[in-house]
C-alpha cells in the first residue's frame, strides 16, 4: 500500500481521537499546528509528493486532500462543541448596544512634512535615496572634502562609536554613496535622520531630519540651483514666498551660499519671528565642488552640479507656526492632535 496514504489515515485515527478529547481552545490549536500547520505532517507530506511513482500520483493526490479538509472538519467541529459549551456561561451580549468606534492613528507632522518635501522635489523629477544612519568617516567626511581640523569632526560636536565609526551628522554620505555607485547624470533628494552634539534648545536638537538634494549633469549652473529652491519655497509655503542666497562657506560646495526664505508670518514686513529682518534663515547649498567630484570619480571637467540641504523640524516649525522645536518631539497627545 501507498506510504503516504497509510500516513494520512493514521494521522484521521489519530486526529479524530485528539479531537474528541480537546477540552478547550488551546488543544484544538495544537491538532492545527500538528497537522496543518507549517511545520505539520500535511505540509511535509506535501513535500513528498514529488516521490510517488507516476501511477500512484491520483490516487495519493485525492487521499491527500480528502485527508487534509477532514482535518480540518475535525478541527471546526471541536471549536463548535467547545463554543457551544462555553455559550450558556458567559454574559448576554446586548445587541442594541452602539459598537466601540476605534480611534486611527495619524502621522507625525515630522512625517507629514517629510512626506510633502519629497512629493514637490518628485514632481521636479528627483528620486529618493536613503542610506545608513551609522557611517563611517570616509562617506561623511572625507568624501566630503571635510578637512581633518574641521570642528565638526570633534566629539564635541559627533557621535563616536569604539570602533570609529559614527552616528551621521548629515544626510550628505548618502549623495557620495550614489555617485559611487551610479554613473552621472544624478538627481536625488535623501531625506533622513541625522544626529549632533547640541544643547537641546528651542530651535535645536540631539536629533533632528534633514532633507538634502543633489543634481549632477553637464552644464548645471548656480541659476538652476536658485529656481529649484524657490519653486521649493514656492510650492511648500505659497506664491507670495521669495528667496534670497548669501555667500557662505562649506566644504563640500564652491561657490557655497545660505539661502533665506522671505518670512512668512509678517510677509517680509518685519516681525519678532524673523528679527525684524524680513527674512528667515533656511538652510545652506551651493556648486559640488570639484574636489568632491574626483572623491567619487567623477571627472569636474565633464560635469557639474549643485547640492542643497534643509532641516524639516525648522521647515515644520515655519509651516505649523510652532515656537519651540521640543514640542514635536514630547509626544503632548494635545499638541499632535492638531495636526
Amino acid at each position: 500500500m501507498n506510504t503516504i496514504i497509510e500516513k494520512i489515515n493514521q494521522a484521521l485515527a489519530e486526529a479524530g481521537a485528539k479531537a474528541a478529547a480537546a477540552a478547550d481552545a488551546a488543544a484544538v490549536e495544537q491538532i492545527r499546528i500538528d497537522y496543518l500547520g507549517r511545520n505539520g505532517l500535511f505540509p511535509a507530506l506535501s513535500k513528498e509528493m514529488g516521490s510517488v511513482p507516476p501511477e500512484e500520483r491520483k490516487d495519493t493526490g485525492r487521499a491527500f486532500n480528502t485527508g487534509r479538509n477532514k482535518v480540518q472538519e475535525l478541527i471546526d467541529a471541536a471549536t463548535a462543541r467547545l463554543a457551544s459549551a462555553d455559550g450558556g456561561s458567559g454574559e448576554a451580549i446586548d445587541l442594541s448596544l452602539p459598537g466601540r468606534r476605534w480611534k486611527t492613528g495619524r502621522k507625525h507632522p515630522i512625517t507629514m512634512l517629510a512626506d510633502e518635501c519629497v512629493a514637490i522635489f518628485r514632481r521636479m523629477g528627483f528620486i529618493v535615496a536613503e542610506g545608513p544612519e551609522i557611517e563611517d568617516i570616509f562617506h561623511n567626511f572625507d568624501a566630503l572634502n571635510t578637512p581633518q581640523d574641521h570642528p565638526s569632526r570633534d566629539p564635541q560636536d559627533t557621535f563616536y562609536f569604539n570602533d570609529g565609526r559614527i552616528l551621521r551628522t548629515q544626510t550628505s554620505p548618502v549623495q557620495i554613496r550614489v555617485m559611487e555607485s551610479h554613473e552621472p547624470p544624478v538627481r536625488i533628494v535623501a531625506p533622513g535622520r541625522v544626529f549632533r552634539r547640541d544643547t537641546p534648545d528651542a530651535t535645536h536638537g540631539m536629533n533632528f531630519h534633514q532633507i538634502e538634494g543633489l543634481y549632477i549633469d553637464k552644464g548645471v549652473s548656480m541659476a538652476d540651483l536658485k529656481s529649484i529652491l524657490q519653486t521649493f519655497a514656492t510650492e511648500m509655503y505659497g506664491p507670495k514666498v521669495k528667496i534670497r542666497l548669501r555667500p557662505h562657506f562649506f566644504p563640500f560646495t564652491e561657490p557655497s551660499v545660505e539661502y533665506d526664505f522671505s518670512c512668512i508670518m509678517c510677509g517680509g514686513k518685519g516681525c519678532p519671528v524673523c528679527k525684524h529682518s524680513g527674512w528667515i534663515e533656511i538652510a545652506g547649498a551651493g556648486m559640488v565642488d570639484p574636489a568632491v567630484l574626483k572623491n567619487v570619480g567623477y571627472d569636474p571637467e565633464v560635469w557639474s552640479g549643485y547640492a542643497f540641504g534643509m532641516g524639516i523640524e525648522r521647515l515644520a516649525m515655519l509651516r505649523y507656526r510652532i515656537p519651540d522645536l521640543r514640542l514635536l518631539y514630547e509626544n503632548d497627545v494635545r499638541f499632535l492632535e492638531q495636526f
